[in-house]
């Protein structure tokens, strides 16, 4: 079964993470996986890559696997 919901949406793209919220999105509910609209996948690249300040700001801890 699949649901219409929100999602957030994680990208790493030159060397930087971004976090977007609030994405639309289908997801299965059996599985989890998420699938987006062709358009939603334009307006995410846009959005790491335009030049509009994001919202807000947050610190990620990195840990190396060892």
């Amino acid at each position: 079964m699949i649901a219409e919901t929100m999602v957030t949406y994680t990208i790493e793209y030159d060397g930087k993470l971004y976090v977007i919220e609030d994405v639309p999105a289908r997801v299965c509910r059996e599985t989890g996986e998420e699938f987006f609209a062709p358009e939603t996948v334009e307006h995410i690249q846009a959005l790491v890559k335009g030049n509009k300040p994001p919202v807000r700001m947050i610190q990620t801890p990195v840990f190396h696997y060892a």
